[in-house]
């Protein structure tokens, strides 16, 4: 298991944190009740499963809803 940590771009409204939110409780390998995103300081955090998905992909599935990952960083649980 591993934890990720995502800076991502600012987030101007509460409905962008749901649909990230929504996005990564659909992965599979993504723990849904880890998953924290900060509205404030634009951040996402959640421990994921690296034999199930990787950070990459994660990182794809949120650009692809539109909004940018600026940093992504996972280190061992």
């Amino acid at each position: 298991m591993k934890a990720a940590n995502l800076q991502l771009e600012t987030l101007i409204c509460p409905s962008c944190v749901q649909k990230i939110e929504n996005t990564l409780k659909q992965m599979d390998g993504v723990e849904a009740d880890t998953i924290k995103i900060m509205f404030n300081s634009s951040r996402a955090r959640f421990d994921f499963n690296e034999e199930v998905v990787n950070l990459e992909t994660i990182e794809k599935a949120i650009n692809n809803l539109g909004f940018e990952v600026l940093k992504a960083s996972a280190r061992n649980k």
